[in-house]
């Protein structure tokens, strides 16, 4: 899976068949707002959409910020794989 973080639109990117699935997000002081998932039409879309989300949050583990997700996906995404529990900010519980 090839990710490009695009700093200008603030958003990771995945070509996906015709389309873009995106990760939008917001950055502030060391932390990374996950705000927007958009993932288009597939037969195997949830299972595309978990490999995106782990992808991505290993690329911001990496980078050595906190993950704030705001999106009701990324948050259950989260609550159902604890290894990435780590990237959440002191005082956040999802």
């Amino acid at each position: 899976m090839q990710i490009t973080d695009n700093d200008f639109l603030r958003q990771f990117e995945v070509k996906v068949n015709d389309g873009l699935a995106i990760i939008e997000y917001s950055l502030q002081e060391r932390k990374i707002f996950l705000t927007k998932i958009i993932v288009p039409e597939m037969s195997d879309k949830d299972d595309f959409t978990e490999n995106f989300l782990s992808n991505v949050l290993t690329i911001i583990s990496e980078k050595n910020v906190r993950v704030v997700p705001t999106a009701s996906v990324i948050t259950k995404f989260i609550r159902k794989n604890r290894k990435f529990k780590a990237l959440l900010p002191v005082g956040i519980r999802i």
